[in-house]
């Protein structure tokens, strides 16, 4: 007699596979585990099964087991809701998922409160056939196991993506604008000849005085593709979520994040965001200490010097001219002597004429300081005048160092870190000597225990440190006795305006930090490198050179009598 069916099942055929968990980290192993190795393998094993009728496929091809954020899954749960499935059938239970308690949730109490049955064929569990003691213990188990393992897989994951980001690979899905994949090395980045140029146009009008607004402007006029766009155009297919309208155009916002992107200089920063663990995907920010940091990893397309440049200017508080898209020569450079407030460019009229000034920006706020008012072009007159007199006298210098050479300067670094040196080796031996002397004072009765602990510890930690410094200031001298003739290079990049004319934007910005104007009209200078001057001059004098300023401000270098 046949046997009678009592009930027939409609049932959803459920397949996973994803690469990142490592479901596939062998050949044989990717193999059984495909996507239709497992659907025959199912119906396989459905075929003979007269009380279950397939209804449907739920593929989710490419996602991890370790949460059911997966789009089949989902489908296959509203359908179940809809009561379209009533009986689920996988591989095993990895294929299901691999997260313990979410995977023990759905096979304990969702699917039988929804009078789901569910079947794991490689795991001899079915549903209906009613649990034995041993799945009570088995089935838990083997979810555990699978978590443990995606969560073993997880870790190896991260911590093989560590060793490639030590190791200056790239390991983004797509790179930023202005370079490319290498064709050999698909973690190497090589320059985009094309984006290149455009983020070095960027950078060049940024120095030259354009906001971030009209940079992006200038651009868009100009029919520059933004860089979605562009990627798009170079088959990519770049997706971002910060897209607000149906094409990609420039904004000051795209703009300023090329101008702060240190990937230009060819430093490679990446592990910036991570997910708390495996099973939690909202991405959070690591601290900056944490993030992985390769200088000179790949080719730059902006020099150290612009960037920094480009930097400084990001931070000041800058205006732009009403009819102008650029900003005024000493906007953010030029400050109130007296309270240190930048000075604010004003306009009055008298008659058909007008007249241009600088006044300090807290005195018209707030009148808590005088108004250090100084018309625009006395002021640049007298910056221009002054920058002309500072690079001929960096020139003075540079003729000096020409011919003395580079090695008395040298000799003379080293016998100052010598110096330095012996000093700390000095401290570094009285702490010693005072941490042996302090058992003595202890059995003598002078020191307690704690105190000769305190004591102990203290002078062991000083000795330390004094004797880390001590490597540092060996490698420095090391350093200096193998350094090519580049200490001094700062000055090539004031004798460059050796010619110079006119004051503009470019020339203020690479040559001045802060120009300071006193309730007197009187002003002070403060320049780039303006350390280096200083101690290039004082290494003169200390070389046997009489260095004397003239009442203009010109330096007069001479050589000193020896007596």
């Amino acid at each position: 007699m046949s046997k009678q069916i009592s009930k027939i099942y409609h049932a959803a055929i459920y397949v996973r596979l994803s690469k990142e968990d490592g479901d596939v980290s062998t050949s044989a192993k990717a193999e059984s585990n495909s996507i239709s190795n497992q659907k025959d393998f199912i119906r396989n094993f459905l075929a003979d099964k007269k009380d279950i009728r397939i209804v449907k496929e739920y593929v989710d091809d490419g996602y991890s087991g370790s949460n059911f954020d997966r789009p089949s899954f989902q489908t296959m749960m509203e359908d179940i809701k809809r009561g379209v499935i009533d009986c689920v059938v996988v591989k095993d239970l990895s294929r299901f998922g691999r997260e313990y308690i979410d995977s023990g949730r759905y096979i304990e109490r969702l699917f039988p409160a929804l009078g789901v049955r569910f079947i794991a064929i490689n795991d001899n569990y079915d549903s209906v056939t009613g649990k034995s003691q041993g799945d009570e213990i088995i089935i838990p188990f083997k979810n555990l196991i699978n978590d443990a393992y995606c969560r073993d897989i997880s870790i190896k994951i991260r911590s093989h993506l560590d060793v490639k980001r030590k190791n200056g690979e790239y390991i983004g899905a797509f790179v930023p604008y202005g370079y490319e994949k290498s064709d050999d090395d698909k973690h190497k980045l090589v320059i985009d000849t094309y984006a290149a140029g455009i983020v070095k146009e960027i950078f060049r009008l940024k120095l030259h005085g354009m906001s971030q607004d009209a940079i992006a402007t200038q651009l868009n006029d100009e029919g520059v593709l933004a860089p979605m766009e562009y990627k798009q155009s170079t088959g990519s297919g770049y997706q971002t979520g910060f897209l607000q309208n149906e094409k990609s155009v420039w904004s000051s916002v795209t703009v300023r994040r090329i101008l702060e992107n240190e990937i230009y200089i060819g430093n490679l920063v990446q592990g910036k965001r991570t997910t708390p663990n495996h099973k939690v995907k909202q991405e959070v920010v690591k601290p900056e200490s944490d993030w992985i940091r390769i200088e000179k990893n790949h080719e730059p397309i902006i020099s150290d010097r612009d960037y920094e440049i480009v930097q400084r200017l990001l931070g000041m508080d800058t205006r732009i001219s009403p009819d102008s898209d650029v900003v005024y020569n000493l906007s953010g450079i030029a400050v109130c002597a007296d309270c240190g407030s930048p000075m604010t460019r004003k306009i009055t009229t008298a008659g058909d004429k007008k007249y241009a000034y600088y006044i300090c920006s807290n005195h018209k706020l707030t009148k808590q300081c005088s108004q250090h008012s100084i018309s625009v072009s006395l002021l640049e007159d007298t910056v221009l005048e002054m920058l002309k007199l500072h690079i001929k006298n960096v020139m003075n210098l540079e003729e000096i160092l020409d011919y003395i050479g580079t090695i008395p300067f040298q000799q003379l670094d080293v016998k100052s870190l010598e110096a330095r040196k012996q000093k700390k080796l000095e401290e570094v031996e009285k702490c010693k000597r005072l941490k042996t002397s302090l058992y003595e004072d202890m059995k003598d009765g002078i020191l307690t225990k704690e105190e000769y602990l305190e004591l102990h510890e203290a002078y062991l930690k000083k000795a330390k440190e004094g004797e880390e410094i001590i490597r540092q200031i060996e490698r420095d001298i090391a350093l200096i006795l193998e350094e090519k003739d580049d200490k001094h290079l700062w000055m090539n990049y004031f004798t460059e305006y050796k010619d110079i004319k006119e004051l503009t934007r470019d020339v203020v910005v690479k040559l001045i930090c802060e120009v300071r104007v006193s309730e007197n009209k009187e002003v002070e200078i403060v320049f780039d490198f303006d350390d280096c001057y200083k101690q290039l001059l004082e290494s003169v004098e200390k070389l046997g050179y009489q260095v004397d300023k003239e009442p203009g401000g010109q330096l007069n270098i001479s050589r000193r009598e020896a007596v």
